[in-house]
């Protein structure tokens, strides 16, 4: 009974844990060119450039580097690693604060980036640390606490800045994530021993005797096309809103319902998805998943209205509802527990990739075959990445 306390309780703070990462990492979205903005006398073309690479900086050190984090946390504990994260993010976002011209916060940015990591460990840590059979109910009830601070950090961001400044907004973040830091400290409990080094346990040959690499690899290309389709969308969504409701008035608010969308349907329907990957199979609803993303994105290049528009983007949350817990089930149930931090340090960097790659190449589509071009190369995406998991799972073990 007490262990069975202990997994719930571990995963409700990591839950909230993860909720205010993704807080952290979002929040800055209505304002970070605005604060830019306060930091210098910059020209347009200037300012853009400053925003751009202050916003997308963030993501490319996360990339680089969770995969060194993810081999630390393999070797000391995944709790260690959720401290070192916690207090190093906690830090840094107060510092964004203080800081006087663009060049400490675009390094401030970059350092956010690399000391992250709680989100991966998170992952890890409830994958190896839960019971087996409850594992997609525990990973898909984690999704929905990253989701959610994804989705409401904008919004919080932006009443913060409103109702203080700019700069608060960095200190009330900063105090939530030491919060965190102590929570983790005293009510996450971690059941670790340290793996001994011994011949043929390095990750090159851990990696080498991994019965399911194609399906490891797949997973992964799979996390960077569902965040890179997710994404594209993001640098035009107020510009595709205000044409399709012809320069009406709020374009900025119901750009921000739609934006929202997809968030919302996976709060509501992953939890669901994972306990229902545990009981018929994850690749079963992976695969329906797949066919359901096509079939939602497809038809979203030739709406008409806000209203159609919004529908669709909540159903291909729906879809993502379907996919994301299944993918990470499927790493934690397929990769040896000592190697586990790093398959989702990993996984994490690649999904740090999508959120580069997917704005940049919805931008490029867009200005070629105008917006709704992005939504139909966002299903030929899918069709494409479905397919070569088809492929792959040929060599897939027929146990899953």
């Amino acid at each position: 009974m007490k262990k069975t306390e202990g997994w719930k309780r571990n995963l409700f703070v990591l839950w909230f844990g993860t909720f205010m990462t993704g807080i952290a990492f979002s929040e800055v979205m209505p304002f970070l060119s605005l604060y830019v903005d306060q930091l210098g006398d910059f020209s347009k073309q200037e300012l853009t450039i400053y925003s751009s690479i202050a916003f997308s900086i963030t993501f490319l050190t996360t990339a680089i580097v969770s995969p060194w984090w993810g081999k630390l946390a393999d070797k000391y504990g995944r709790k260690p690693m959720l401290l070192r994260s916690s207090i190093g993010m906690a830090l840094v976002m107060g510092s964004m604060g203080f800081v006087t011209n663009v060049y400490w916060l675009i390094f401030l940015r970059a350092l956010q980036g690399a000391l992250g990591g709680y989100i991966s460990n998170a992952n890890a840590f409830i994958a190896t640390n839960s019971p087996k059979e409850q594992s997609g109910k525990s990973l898909s009830i984690l999704v929905t606490g990253i989701t959610a601070g994804n989705l409401l950090g904008p919004f919080i961001g932006g009443t913060i800045a409103s109702i203080f400044s700019y700069r608060q907004t960095f200190f009330v973040t900063g105090s939530i994530l030491i919060l965190v830091f102590i929570l983790t400290l005293f009510f996450v409990h971690e059941d670790f021993t340290p793996f001994e080094k011994k011949a043929g346990t390095s990750s090159k040959e851990i990696w080498s005797k991994l019965p399911n690499k194609q399906l490891i690899i797949s997973v992964f290309v799979t996390t960077v096309i569902v965040q890179m389709v997710n994404t594209s969308i993001n640098p035009f969504v107020a510009l595709f809103v205000r044409e399709l409701t012809h320069n009406a008035t709020h374009t900025a608010f119901i750009a921000g319902v739609v934006a929202a969308m997809p968030g919302f349907a996976t709060i509501i329907a992953a939890t669901y998805f994972g306990k229902l990957g545990d009981r018929i199979g994850n690749i079963k609803i992976l695969t329906y998943g797949f066919i359901f993303a096509f079939l939602v994105q497809f038809p979203t290049s030739f709406v008409t209205s806000v209203t159609a528009l919004m529908f669709f983007r909540f159903l291909i949350g729906i879809s993502d509802a379907a996919m994301v817990p299944q993918l990470n089930t499927l790493l934690a149930k397929n990769t040896p527990h000592e190697m586990t931090s790093r398959i989702f340090s990993y996984n994490q960097s690649f999904m740090s990739i999508g959120n580069i790659l997917g704005p940049a190449l919805g931008t490029i589509i867009a200005n070629i075959f105008d917006y709704r071009g992005v939504f139909m190369a966002g299903s030929i995406l899918i069709l494409l990445n479905f397919i070569l998991f088809k492929f792959n799972q040929r060599k897939i073990n027929k146990t899953l």
